[in-house]
């Protein structure tokens, strides 16, 4: 890569000291990696996958920011910061160092397919800039998290919810996610630890360059292909414009002129985002007098159209005769200013104070109601109530938490009233236990932004009780080694003081040692939705009629019996025998002995 020395100089000792820290988190997540070929059969995304359709606007900074809860967003926060502009390249030094990890780890699992971190980086550009504007941190996460449009409809496709809002905080819509905006379905099926911590998260930018890496490898793709590189980046977006501004992001950062920047295939380079095409009204052209001032050098006619000769003029109206002098005309009304113009009404005072009213803290049970609704007063400078229409946003804020306005929204606006006062709609509580914010947003002087908070708790539901947890069928659970046992364990949970099923109780799954004692560290093992194994797992509720389903088991190469050990929160139990056969070995079977020629004599 061609060095620009004039960037390389101004690289900052902040971000020379960032960039040793991101080295070495890099290293630890390079060593961490899977072994060869983790990947390798990856089926390539269908025309259907969900991750080509319009899920959000390239290069511009994306909708619907939502902080991560407990993120400080302040520089200097314990992590670390990491969005110190690379010298060489212009991306952040985190940035450039996750793509470079996804590359490494790309030669390892699929050789064959010659990913550059470039390539990886130009769908980071277009993305969302590399995170930067986002708090971007030398471990790979962001102080606020990286959320796309809700994919409802219209101007971007329509997709259901898919992950139960775990990534997106949405459980009716899904949005797109992270530095490289995953959807939260197209994760599950490519997602990848890049750093080595044991989980697959798209809002970490090591995680999500790998899983883009992977995800553009897909389907045995050689990338050095130009038609392979084509489909894998129409498989991402599927837009021509979208193509043509990755690829000269790529070529740009491995041409090493950053100080440039590309054409897009869209103009001359003066904007590194795709425009698209005018859909608008086209403008109409002025009429020529033969004196507007054109810059065209033809006499000021700037191209119009010349008139057409031989067409008569059309004799002008004569005038009308002056008014009789007996009929004067009425004079001008002196009480009006010159030129008959009202004067401007002033402008209603600004507001400048947003305060609570009533209890900050909100708190409901898991499944009801909250009994208060957030209620705030906007007020101006003087202290008195703000002017009729002034309009008052709340907001639901937490990724974690199904609370929701009764319209099940997260954004209500509503009008103050004549004391100032605006009153947010009822708030239904969710099925998920923990904290979230209300945050009440109104305009002030300038447009500034004033808010205050509320605070929002969800307490859990108390726990059905489930006096025992019975296995639904009897099928033999045995599998061979790195293969999965053919039937998913089915379980009823029954509450025998009542004599009826237990609906709602929480199971945790837990494979021990024979000994039914110690956890198993190898042996039969259940998959997070990425590629890590998990030996331990909350499952879902059981329904109606008390039964839940397992995720599949798989196994790893050990054979030995494991012990599938099942609680839930009120003490019932049931343990289940796992057995891992041995494979078979061949055993020789002795020839028959060779009968001899020569014919025993009589005795």
């Amino acid at each position: 890569m061609k060095i620009l020395r004039t960037r390389a100089a101004s690289v900052s000792r902040q971000g020379l000291c960032t960039a040793l820290l991101v080295a070495s988190l890099t290293t630890a997540a390079v060593g961490a990696s899977p072994a060869s070929g983790a990947f390798g059969g990856d089926p390539s995304p269908g025309p259907d996958n969900p991750q080509r359709k319009p899920h959000g606007v390239p290069n511009l900074t994306l909708p619907d920011l939502v902080p991560r809860p407990g993120a400080s967003g302040k520089p200097g926060s314990p992590a670390g910061r990491g969005d110190t502009p690379d010298g060489s390249t212009g991306i952040p030094v985190t940035a450039l160092a996750a793509y470079k990890n996804a590359e490494k780890l790309a030669a390892e699992r699929y050789p064959g397919c010659h990913i550059p971190w470039q390539l990886v980086a130009g769908i980071g550009k277009v993305e969302s800039e590399h995170a930067a504007s986002y708090g971007l941190r030398s471990d790979g996460t962001t102080d606020r998290q990286i959320l796309g449009p809700r994919l409802t409809g219209g101007q971007f496709a329509e997709i259901k919810d898919t992950d139960g809002g775990r990534w997106d905080g949405d459980a009716q819509y899904d949005r797109a996610v992270g530095p490289t905006q995953f959807i939260p379905s197209t994760w599950e099926s490519y997602g990848v630890d890049g750093n080595g911590d044991g989980k697959a998260d798209p809002n970490n930018i090591f995680d999500a360059a790998a899983g883009t890496a992977r995800y553009l490898c897909a389907g045995n793709k050689d990338l050095r292909d130009p038609a392979d590189l084509d489909r894998a980046i129409l498989s991402y977006n599927n837009s021509r414009e979208y193509v043509n501004a990755v690829l000269a992001w790529m070529r740009t950062y491995q041409s090493g002129q950053v100080g440039t920047t590309p054409d897009t295939g869209t103009g001359t380079g003066t904007s590194p985002r795709p425009t698209p095409p005018w859909s608008g009204p086209k403008p109409t052209p002025l009429p020529s007098n033969g004196n507007n001032g054109g810059s065209g050098g033809n006499g000021g006619t700037n191209g119009a159209k010349p008139s057409r000769p031989g067409t008569p003029s059309t004799p002008s109206t004569p005038d009308k005769p002056k008014p009789k002098p007996d009929n004067p005309s009425k004079p001008d009304n002196p009480d009006k200013p010159d030129g008959g113009d009202k004067p401007t009404p002033p402008k209603p005072p600004a507001v400048s104070r947003l305060d609570r009213v009533g209890d900050e803290q909100l708190t409901a049970t898991a499944g009801e109601t909250f009994a208060d609704q957030p209620t705030v007063r906007a007020l101006t400078a003087d202290g008195k109530a703000a002017p009729a229409g002034t309009r008052v946003t709340f907001e639901i804020v937490g990724l974690r938490t199904e609370a929701r306005f009764e319209d099940k929204s997260r954004t209500a606006t509503v009008t103050v009233d004549k004391d100032g006062k605006a009153v947010a709609p009822k708030l239904t509580a969710g099925r998920i236990a923990g904290d979230f914010t209300v945050r009440a947003t109104v305009d002030g002087k300038g447009g500034a932004k004033i808010t205050t908070d509320f605070a929002g708790t969800v307490k859990a539901a108390p726990a059905p009780r489930a006096t025992s947890l019975e296995r639904d069928g009897k099928d033999d659970l045995t599998a061979a080694p790195k293969s999965s046992f053919k039937k998913q364990v089915t379980l009823k949970a029954v509450d025998k003081d009542k004599g009826k099923a237990a609906a709602g109780a929480m199971v945790t799954a837990t494979i021990l040692q024979s000994d039914k004692k110690t956890p198993a560290t190898t042996g039969p093992y259940f998959l997070d939705g990425g590629d890590t194994p998990q030996r331990r797992v909350t499952l879902v509720k059981t329904d109606e009629n008390g039964y839940v389903t397992l995720p599949t088991l798989f196994t790893d190469e050990h054979a030995g019996t494991y012990i599938l050990h099942l609680t839930t929160t009120d003490g019932a139990l049931l343990d289940l025998e796992l057995t891992v056969t041995a494979p078979a070995t061949a055993t020789q079977t002795p020839a028959p002995a060779t009968p001899s020629a020569t014919p025993a004599k009589k005795q």
